[in-house]
């Protein structure tokens, strides 16, 4: 299953150093120098890091050069400012694979919007650890597999999960309500490139039923968070949270049926995001460029 491409002529540079002057212009003043027409620039500046962050969206059809030589001259300048960097093409499509357990609100909402060229991605697999789901995987015309997880597999399943998400060479992992916790080895393997959707407004009431503490504890707003899965549970960088009003009437039912649709809000902008490479993370924080 497939969605539009985004133009081929098209491309986003990313760079993240210590702040200094001259770092705007010294980027401009090199694409330009190479024929690239920049359609877009934003950044951000963090004064108590005092780290700088941008995102420049150009056009690379009247280029001077090849891309190669593009890529020489931003890591020479790089190198100069002491940038991490990179590059992105509109005519590489990221491959995105859909982590997911029995909830099938948040998948449904992602194969949707894929459908309709919201999310410009492939979807190459949908796992899980129940066979629940298969009917909506079919439905889309999406390929399923089911690795069953229990204390005495967990490791191997994991392997295998890893070995079949590296040979269809997938960008990006969205545990879409993956009711499994991902261990350390499998997170090193995709690190900044598995987002969670957690159904709390993080930092508050981790683990697996949120809505049940923000109900003991008589909350007034209840939220969703998506973050991208670090070895810390809950704790790795937020990409995106939203809120509703809860009421002392709302039963924990009440709360769920509400989450259902700020989870789905959440997960799928911090997934367009990423896709359209608007995030970059530091620390355990981000700058998402909206």
């Amino acid at each position: 299953m497939t969605a539009p491409a985004a133009p081929e002529h098209l491309a986003t540079l990313l760079v993240s150093c210590p702040d200094r002057p001259g770092l705007v212009a010294a980027l401009a003043q090199l694409l330009y120098g190479h024929g690239a027409n920049i359609l877009d620039a934003d950044q951000h500046t963090d004064a108590d890091a005092q780290q700088f962050f941008q995102r420049i969206h150009f056009d690379v059809r009247q280029l001077h050069t090849d891309r190669v030589g593009l890529e020489r001259a931003v890591s020479e300048v790089a190198s100069r400012f002491e940038m991490a960097w990179s590059i992105r093409y509109g005519a590489r499509r990221k491959r995105m694979a859909i982590f997911v357990s029995k909830y099938d609100h948040c998948l449904y909402d992602l194969l949707l919007r894929h459908k309709a060229g919201e999310l410009v991605c492939d979807i190459p697999v949908i796992v899980s650890n129940h066979p629940d789901l298969e009917p909506v995987a079919r439905w889309f015309g999406l390929d399923y597999r089911v690795f069953p997880v229990d204390k005495t597999n967990k490791r191997a399943q994991e392997d295998a999960q890893i070995a079949l998400l590296q040979s269809l060479d997938v960008d990006l992992v969205v545990m879409a309500r993956y009711m499994q916790i991902l261990s350390a080895e499998f997170v090193a393997q995709f690190p900044a490139r598995i987002i969670n959707i957690h159904h709390s407004f993080l930092p508050a009431f981790i683990g697996g039923r949120p809505y049940h503490q923000a109900h003991a504890r008589g909350v007034k707003l209840t939220g969703a968070t998506a973050h991208y899965a670090t070895t810390d549970l809950d704790e790795g960088p937020i990409i995106e949270q939203d809120v509703i009003r809860a009421s002392h009437r709302d039963t924990p039912e009440d709360l769920v049926r509400k989450g259902r649709d700020l989870e789905r809000n959440v997960l799928s902008r911090a997934v367009r995001w990423h896709l359209e490479d608007r995030v970059l993370v530091y620390g355990n924080k981000t700058v998402v460029f909206e």
